[in-house]
């Protein structure tokens, strides 16, 4: 009988998870890892080899690490679990002007719910992974907050998982700081793991192109787009590019067009064809408008509530209040926010508690 009971850990086979499953091993809780197959480069038509966390080598070190330590380790495929939904919903955002979160989308439909399938088959009470970020019960409700270290917070990515979920995810690096990580992977006796280098791109975007990868998935997306217009704001047609679907809110560079100062991306009209051109204030945005909510500190919000809204993961917060407005959420920022992207989530928050979440549906157009 195992001290804290049985729990199923999501295995990479970096660093984070590593010693997620390792540490929850040392309390006493019957671990159990596994490791999701999510994606493979091969039916994308990529050259590249699979990396981060879809490939063999990351497999055999979770499983390594498993069997060292006197605990079972499986492989989960989920490639069509993911595929359906996660990589034709990318492809539709960007065909829809929008830039969405893959990694948002599955945590909240795709991983949490195919790891709490499976600990329910094993008896597992719990499921753990390696992100940084806390939860905590309180008067019935669980709140996840931001994790100890910062600049290695989570919570942004996580803000869609459901009470149901919340109450049997364990997140225990939450109260550590990475470089205390890197140390208790050399204390456990993995100084390579401690070096190994940290994954940003997205799973199935291997080269972080994602140009590349809609034109492989697309048939024929490059002939349909390409020689469209960029205009500026006042309608005035200033050039032709390559297609509103390679282009994001805020970009500047790989524009391809001297206008003799530089020049952002301030909005997309797929309607059209058309990519919009400012200067960097016009990227500015006072206000933005969120839906497909989920609550998480509270059961929703009061008109005015003021509270810290996060537009990107490496976002540092903007200071605003909030509105409900039809079922959506206005968010009125205190100062202008810039590259504000549809697609993109928006998470509030209350000091380090995460309020809740949504996806940036559209900001007003500037006068």
């Amino acid at each position: 009988m195992s001290k804290h009971g049985k729990v199923l850990v999501a295995m990479s086979g970096g660093i984070d998870s590593t010693v997620t499953a390792l540490m929850l091993h040392e309390q006493g809780y019957e671990v159990v890892g596994i490791t999701m197959k999510t994606w493979d480069y091969a039916s994308a038509g990529s050259s590249k080899k699979e990396t981060g966390c879809c490939n063999l080598d990351s497999f055999n070190d979770a499983r390594a690490a498993a069997v060292h330590h006197g605990f079972p380790h499986f492989v989960l495929d989920i490639r069509d679990e993911f595929g359906d939904f996660v990589i034709n919903n990318f492809v539709d955002e960007y065909l829809a002007g929008r830039t969405p979160n893959p990694c948002v989308l599955c945590n909240t439909h795709i991983k949490w719910r195919a790891l709490l399938k499976r600990a329910d088959a094993m008896d597992c009470a719990f499921i753990a992974t390696g992100h940084y970020g806390q939860i905590r019960e309180e008067d019935g409700r669980y709140i996840l907050s931001k994790g100890l270290d910062e600049t290695k917070d989570q919570s942004y990515v996580l803000w869609g998982l459901q009470q149901d979920v919340l109450k049997r995810t364990l997140l225990p690096l939450g109260k550590y700081r990475k470089t205390g990580i890197r140390q208790m992977a050399h204390d456990f006796g993995y100084p390579e793991l401690a070096k190994k280098a940290e994954s940003y791109e997205i799973c199935f975007v291997p080269d972080n192109d994602y140009r590349g990868f809609l034109k492989r998935k697309v048939d024929g997306l490059e002939e349909q787009v390409d020689g469209g217009n960029f205009v500026l704001r006042n309608g005035t047609i200033v050039g032709k590019h390559k297609g509103y679907p390679f282009y994001t809110i805020g970009q500047r560079k790989g524009l391809d067009i001297a206008l003799g100062k530089p020049v952002f991306v301030t909005e997309i009209i797929p309607e059209t064809n058309t990519v919009v051109l400012g200067d960097e204030a016009d990227l500015g945005r006072s206000e933005a408008l969120v839906a497909g909510m989920n609550w998480i500190k509270y059961d929703g919000v009061t008109d005015g509530m003021e509270a810290v809204t996060k537009i990107r993961y490496k976002s540092p917060g903007a200071l605003s209040n909030l509105y409900n407005e039809d079922g959506r959420i206005k968010v009125r920022f205190y100062e202008e926010v810039k590259s504000i992207a549809p697609g993109q989530s928006a998470v509030f928050y209350d000091g380090d508690d995460v309020i809740g979440g949504g996806i940036i549906q559209r900001m007003p157009k500037l006068d």
